[in-house]
């Protein structure tokens, strides 16, 4: 064989630079958004910070940022009132916030200062046990669960076997080895994408089945992830393509795909410092009893192009010019990235206050059963994409500053047809507790027969969960303490 030149057609792959960089800003918090764009204007000459003295206000025009003009099922909590007016554009920031927001009694007690809250630093554990309280899996497989939870490394691999799985769990539950790989197939299905995979392959296989059937090499991916994929450092594209009887095109694309995947998805989740401030990403008002929606007034990105670099393109050396449209692409980039991260957040956002206008209005017993799944589909996106979105994100509301977490809780279904999520059970509970006789406590089995006269059918097992789970003592200490 000897050296030769020649031309191929190929195509490239799906997860893009820009895609790869729009979905790591979506995850971060209003602060790490900061210092991700405080980095890229050290690096990028062509991101400039822009004047210091303009108020850090958003302009919305009315019924884009602040109600949901899509047209697909509206609700009370979207329509404007009677009279209203909605063609004059105005700002949200502090001052309107106070004007907007009603009487100071319904304000956040907290509002002067959100940097005095502190975030509690979130790991990859406290993610998934989160997402595996939204299913509606048994409370026997929610055991098996957590305790798979629990073994997962913090690449989010399980090291262990089923066999010791199931012993940890004994003697509480006895479950076979067919029990415990379906639930973990449950956990997998979990954000982000790959976790609870025990080898290589199978956390890129999973990752693979969330792609597109489109996705140029998926298919030939899929079998490389099976059974190769551990031997590719040791035989190259070459020696895979003859081990597969492909052509070296083909396993090069689908090699590509593969490298596109994050062989560690769990060091996604975590490794947020203890010190890390609450800033609000989003703000929720009630204007002419309609609940609004807006990006807060410290969202919007204070950089832009630097304009004077922007110039010197046209009149740069070629190599000069190069790295110039190269940092002018990457800038580009990055404000398109932003402005995307803004509009997702912003749509579920919307759709949590139509969904969770009651809970706004009364409190916890007012909130309903609401999955990451009921919110995808509302808003036409995928799961793992919602759970992003409101991954330590946080929204000021009349009730205070609460995470976006807080709208969402698995139900039980009532009497009357409906639901009551877990979150009003155990606020229902707490109220029941507090105005009890202190002298005569209510037993967990009194707690649930008033449950049950209110339309909410709970066993006395469950209510013992939910106040063992608030930290409120049994009626027998109660009785000691009072």
């Amino acid at each position: 064989m000897k050296p030769r030149l020649q031309t191929s057609l190929s195509q490239h792959l799906v997860m893009t630079p820009q895609l790869r960089q729009a979905i790591q800003l979506l995850q971060m918090s209003a602060t790490e958004l900061e210092a991700e764009i405080a980095a890229a204007v050290e690096s990028n000459p062509l991101l400039d910070w822009t004047d210091e003295a303009a108020p850090p206000e958003i302009a919305i025009p009315e019924g884009r940022h602040a109600e949901n003009g899509t047209g697909n099922g509206s609700s009370a909590t979207e329509q404007p009132a009677a009279g209203q007016e909605n063609d004059e554009p105005w700002t949200i920031g502090e001052e309107a916030w106070h004007e907007r927001i009603g009487p100071s009694s319904d304000r956040d007690d907290d509002h002067d200062d959100a940097a005095d809250r502190v975030a509690e630093p979130e790991t990859l554990g406290d993610h998934l046990l989160w997402q595996l309280h939204l299913t509606h899996l048994s409370l026997r497989d929610r055991r098996i669960g957590a305790m798979l939870i629990d073994a997962l490394d913090d690449d989010g691999y399980l090291r262990e076997s089923l066999d010791a799985i199931a012993d940890s769990l004994r003697p509480d539950v006895h479950a076979s080895n067919d029990e415990i790989l379906t639930v973990l197939r449950q956990i997998q299905r979990f954000d982000p994408a790959g976790v609870g995979a025990r080898t290589l392959g199978e956390c890129l296989s999973l990752q693979l089945a969330l792609l597109p059937d489109e996705t140029p090499g998926k298919a030939l991916a899929l079998r490389i992830a099976a059974g190769p994929i551990e031997r590719l450092p040791k035989v190259g594209i070459d020696g895979l393509a003859q081990e597969l009887g492909c052509d070296v095109d083909s396993v090069n694309v689908a090699v590509q795909a593969l490298r596109s995947l994050d062989p560690r998805p769990g060091a996604q989740v975590g490794g947020v410092a203890s010190d890390t401030y609450v800033s609000p990403d989003c703000v929720v008002w009630r204007q002419n009893g309609v609940w609004r929606a807006a990006l807060a007034h410290n969202y919007a990105p204070r950089v832009s192009i630097h304009r004077g670099y922007e110039r010197m393109i046209g009149g740069a050396s070629q190599a000069d010019a190069g790295y110039l449209r190269g940092r002018l692409q990457e800038a580009r980039w990055l404000l398109r990235s932003i402005e995307a991260r803004g509009e997702t957040l912003l749509k579920v956002m919307r759709c949590l206050i139509r969904q969770q206008s009651g809970f706004l209005e009364f409190g916890e017993q007012a909130l309903r059963p609401l999955t990451l799944r009921e919110v995808a589909g509302e808003v036409d996106l995928h799961e793992s994409t919602i759970s992003r979105a409101i991954a330590r994100k946080y929204v000021r509301t009349p009730r205070g500053t609460i995470p976006l977490r807080a709208f969402f809780a698995s139900g039980i279904d009532t009497d009357g047809g409906g639901g009551t999520s877990s979150t009003a059970i155990q606020a229902m509970i707490r109220e029941l507790i507090h105005a009890e006789n202190p002298r005569k406590p209510l037993s967990d089995a009194s707690l649930a027969l008033s449950l049950k006269a209110a339309g909410v059918p709970v066993a006395r097992r469950t209510v013992a969960k939910y106040r063992e789970a608030m930290h409120i003592p049994s009626s027998h200490e109660r009785v000691r303490i009072g």
